[in-house]
């Protein structure tokens, strides 16, 4: 084992404490109601009226007058990032971590066009986030001046709504509706366009208490009518299914889903968002659904007639074909976005609402009339087909000397505080590996790029959950792909001292892509191999990280101990064979029970033909 900084106890020379982005909740609306004051100090002063007292951002000259107000505020802490797109990442990271609304601020031109993949994750994933854009003065606006760019309208796909401001008089209203919109019904992120000039501007500083949005009115409480219905189809069911995604995570329905699973004995799965949702120790969670799900799992969703889907949207990832997914089953998709219910599967009984609410009324319901769940034989066929279907075989085409990465993923989901420790991935067969083998308990517990697939989310996510959470170990699970991505966030854990772990898989190649190249492609590995990876000892030395390699798996239980017992951020670069792959896997435009295990591919058992069908395209990711 190779290590670096490994006495180091304090952040780098001139670093800040480390930087505490805990909420405490609505700031004062009355301090500072009618004073005169700059559009950009109405900014700084609307997002404390907000209770924001943490922003990441990286400053620029349409922003700077932004940046100069924001030098006087005593509430709000701002992150320094190394780029934009960490800096959206590491507010995505906060805000998923804590429930609360991530924010962060650019300047225009390509400090804005640089948020974009930052903003789409957030988008896919459904991540409440304010993100404030500097712009060009209003008289130029559409002149190409310099460092101009319509940021409004080339994110206008992504982003729940958006904003450019014309005058100081829509200022407050505009940073009220923003936070309300980000935060309630289906999360999302909202942009806010400020043309420098305005921030110039001044004007008698008034922060609205009421939100006036006669056309937004999410829908919370679930048709009665239609509950009903639901409790009278579950109460029928014999082989019913909770299929849940990051919809349960967002409303803080996991109480209210355990008691429903608990009350009619009805196992769980979960997609990637929903992984936490459900604890992964209770005997009716089945884990991981779709492409790199359980075969049990898989089987169980295929077999079902009933699917109860609360807060997932049928992702291709989680049905593969569809022509194929769940011919038995009727559904019941319960979700607080309308657009979301029939948009891939047929819904017999749709409920759009709050899934806290429909689910507690359910629970309530199926408790008044008398539960008599009807499930001992399916969970009797569920089990068998958990015996005979192990999640992972050891030692299956493993040399003895190599490092297997499962065995990495369990050794650290055992060392970790299930309670008090989140963990955060990149995106690639890491990703896998960590949602198959890390054992989660509790909702924000794991965080990782579902929809999107962006690598170089992970990272930088993992800084904004661990300063929003500093009372938790936060551990980013990478590929030496992705942390590639965005390896100058170092700099930004460092100076702050942020305690988060890095743990490095590295196969000096981009695993996914490699992996379908070896299976579907004839080990035609085209772009992608990484052979000029750099030395990450000597890279977390020079930002001031502590740091250590491990090649052989004797030294893997000492390495791990040492990473999470250390002071600040620290990386753990874990050597692992290019022909390592994440089993198991349904291929692309196969039916959900048609899965590939290692033992498939250690007997020559895989039909190598990638059919141009339902979710047939590839990706970085897998399941989402």
């Amino acid at each position: 084992m190779t290590e670096a900084n490994q006495n180091q106890q304090q952040p780098r020379p001139g670093a800040t404490a480390a930087v505490k982005g805990a909420p405490r909740g609505l700031g004062s609306r009355t301090e500072k109601q009618g004073r005169t004051m700059t559009g950009a100090q109405a900014v700084v002063a609307s997002l404390e009226a907000e209770g924001v007292d943490l922003v990441f951002g990286y400053p620029g000259g349409q922003a700077i007058k932004i940046y100069d107000a924001l030098y006087d505020s005593t509430q709000i802490k701002h992150v320094l990032s190394r780029h934009e797109q960490g800096a959206v990442h590491e507010a995505d990271g906060y805000a998923r971590a804590t429930g609360n609304v991530g924010v962060a601020i650019v300047t225009s031109g390509p400090g804005a066009t640089n948020t974009v993949t930052g903003i789409a994750t957030a988008y896919m994933d459904s991540v409440p986030l304010v993100v404030i854009t500097g712009q060009v003065p209003r008289g130029v606006i559409g002149t190409d001046s310099f460092q101009e760019s319509d940021i409004v309208g080339i994110t206008m796909p992504v982003v729940k709504h958006s904003y450019l401001l014309q005058s100081t008089d829509e200022l407050t209203t505009t940073f009220r509706e923003a936070f309300h919109i980000a935060k309630t019904g289906r999360p999302g992120p909202v942009l806010i366009d400020v043309p420098s000039d305005l921030a110039s501007e001044e004007l008698a500083f008034a922060y609205p208490d009421e939100v006036n949005l006669p056309s937004y009115k999410p829908t919370y409480r679930g048709n009665a009518k239609q509950v009903k219905q639901a409790v009278a189809r579950i109460r029928r069911a014999e082989r019913p299914v909770l299929y849940v995604g990051g919809g349960v995570v967002s409303s803080g329905a996991s109480e209210e889903l355990r008691a429903l699973a608990e009350l009619m004995q009805v196992p769980v799965v979960t997609t990637l968002m929903g992984k936490g949702a459900f604890p992964a120790s209770h005997p009716l969670n089945l884990g991981p659904v779709g492409m790199h799900g359980s075969k049990y799992a898989n089987l169980a969703m295929t077999e079902s007639d009933l699917i109860i889907a609360a807060g997932a949207r049928f992702s291709d990832r989680v049905t593969g074909r569809l022509d194929e997914f769940a011919p038995h089953a009727e559904v019941i998709h319960i979700d607080i976005d309308p657009a979301e219910i029939g948009k891939v599967r047929e819904a017999q009984i749709p409920i759009v609402g709050d899934l806290k609410g429909v689910l507690g009324g359910i629970v309530a319901q199926l408790s008044k009339e008398g539960a008599s769940p009807e499930t001992k034989a399916w969970l009797g066929q569920i089990a068998e087909w958990r015996r005979r279907h192990p999640f992972y075989h050891p030692n299956v085409g493993d040399a003895p000397e190599e490092i297997v990465p499962e065995v990495v993923m369990e050794k650290l989901s055992d060392a970790l505080d299930p309670e008090k420790s989140i963990v955060v991935t990149e995106v690639g067969q890491h990703q896998m590996w960590a949602a198959q083998h890390i054992a989660r308990e509790r909702p924000r517990s794991f965080i990782s790029s579902g929809g999107l697939g962006t690598m170089g989310f992970g990272f930088p996510a993992a800084i904004g959950a661990a300063i929003g959470c500093p009372d938790k170990t936060v551990v980013c699970v990478a590929g030496d792909g992705s942390f590639q991505m965005n390896s100058q966030e170092m700099a930004t854990a460092g100076i702050h001292g942020v305690p988060v772990k890095v743990l490095v898989m590295d196969n000096r190649c981009l695993g996914m892509v490699h992996q379908w190249q070896h299976l579907f492609y004839g080990e035609r590995y085209s772009s992608t191999l990484l052979d000029a990876n750099p030395d990450f000892v000597k890279l977390a030395d020079a930002y001031g990280w502590q740091a250590a390699r491990v090649e052989s798996p004797d030294e893997l239980d000492a390495a791990l101990a040492a990473m999470l017992a250390a002071e600040g951020p620290y990386l753990l670069d874990v050597a692992i064979s290019r022909d390592q792959n994440v089993f198991p896997m349904v291929a692309p435009g196969r039916a959900l029970d048609d899965v590939i295990g290692a033992i498939d591919v250690a007997v020559g058992a895989v039909r190598t033909d990638v059919p141009e069908a339902d979710g047939a395209a590839g990706g970085k990711g897998g399941m989402r």
